[in-house]
């Protein structure tokens, strides 16, 4: 226990002392959960440029605009003439959409005709021209049905009648978990998260080799009698308490202040990021215990790390990713941490619902702890050799 106390002192000495881990450990973090938070402030997407382009100019297609122009998604800058001038404007950015009403629509609305309105949208700007296709749909299936509804009126059908033939289904709809599509609420946890693996795996994976580069190798193998096991368990300790730290920050700090997530969930937050510090650092040390040069080790932990939140499932369904690029996630500890993320926290879930992901965070614990003792005490027992043979040899 002495020796282990020792070790744990000696390596909050080093990343408290050392550029290269308190930058990363302590400095990044705070700066970069910050600068995400701040990205997305506005929230929501809103105000969006729109134009009209009315062939019609019927009182049917003026007040079809002037639902268009309550919708707070939109923002009508512009009355356009042609198709070439809406797609010059899209060109340009200067609008992320328009919508078309064609000649005689209103003529072809009361004698019951198919009319076609046309939606152009800058599907290069993804989000922001489905949020335009949604405030246009809503106004143009409202304003049609309220169109049919009066010409049914006005030939003596009672309302409830009316509203019968107008608009015979009613569709009720209900946005669960992020009922506003909060840009900050939804995206701002999954980037930090994904920032913490990508911390914890790049400082701990310093945590071994590095020993090597700064020349303290030899007192860490005095230190710790030549075992392995109380060197990689020390330094687990360490930098988990460290993690801790970063844990506080994102949870009663960042989150609180940004208004993000549900408080009520935080001790099952703090179960299931524990769990993926215990892994990322495992798999550091792994990488550490693996390869003796910090660069290539570092080129290692990034290769690895970065496409962590693309093949996460966060934007886009893993079910839909060719299948090599399903299996690459499934060798991601931030894979079933997000999976267990959505739901403790975002749906305030028990834990037992997170059983599976939580499992598998626990497995990537079991392979890498054990295979990184192995392999680092490979390199005390080599270090130790050499050092016996460098003795004769003087």
């Amino acid at each position: 226990m002495n020796r282990f106390g020792h070790i744990i002192i000696r390596e909050w000495k080093r990343i408290l002392s050392l550029k290269v881990f308190y930058l990363v450990m302590l400095v990044v973090p705070v700066l970069l959960f910050s600068f995400y938070a701040v990205i997305y402030q506005k929230e929501e997407a809103k105000h969006l440029s729109f134009a009209i382009w009315d062939d019609d100019q019927s009182p049917v297609s003026r007040q079809l605009t002037f639902l268009l122009e309550q919708r707070e998604a939109l923002n009508i800058t512009r009355r356009v003439s042609s198709e070439a001038e809406v797609e010059r404007l899209i060109q340009q950015g200067k609008i992320l959409g328009a919508i078309h009403f064609p000649v005689n629509m209103q003529k072809d609305i009361y004698s019951r005709h198919p009319v076609n309105v046309t939606l152009y949208t800058n599907a290069a700007s993804l989000v922001p021209a489905k949020m335009v296709y949604k405030a246009v749909a809503e106004v143009v299936i409202t304003g049609s049905s309220g169109v049919i509804l009066k010409k049914l009126i006005k030939t003596g059908m009672k309302a409830d009648q009316a509203m019968a033939l107008a608009n015979p289904i009613k569709l009720n709809s209900y946005q669960l978990y992020n009922a506003s599509y909060n840009y900050q609420e939804y995206l701002v946890p999954g980037l930090i998260t994904v920032g913490i693996q990508m911390i914890l795996i790049v400082s701990s994976m310093l945590a071994l080799n590095y020993e090597w580069k700064t020349e303290t190798m030899q007192e860490l193998y005095e230190l710790s009698k030549g075992s392995a096991l109380t060197v990689i368990t020390a330094k687990t300790i360490a930098h988990l308490v460290i993690s801790w730290v970063n844990f506080i920050l994102i949870a009663f700090v960042v989150f609180p202040f940004f208004d993000i997530g549900i408080s009520a969930a935080t001790g099952k937050f703090f179960v299931i990021y524990t769990l993926l510090s215990l892994a990322c650092i495992g798999i550091g040390l792994f990488i550490s215990a693996l390869f003796k040069d910090v660069m290539l080790s570092g080129d290692t932990a990034l290769f690895y790390t970065s496409p962590a939140f693309v093949f996460s499932g966060f934007t886009f369904p893993r079910w839909a990713m060719p299948w090599y690029d399903q299996y690459y996630a499934t060798i991601m500890p931030y894979t079933p941490f997000l999976d267990a993320f959505f739901k403790v926290y975002y749906m305030n879930l028990p834990l037992h619902y997170a059983q599976a992901d939580l499992n598998k965070l626990l497995l990537f614990c079991a392979v890498m702890f054990p295979t990184a003792i192995l392999l680092f005490q490979r390199q005390f027992n080599t270090s130790k050799d050499e050092k016996a043979i460098r003795a004769v040899h003087n």
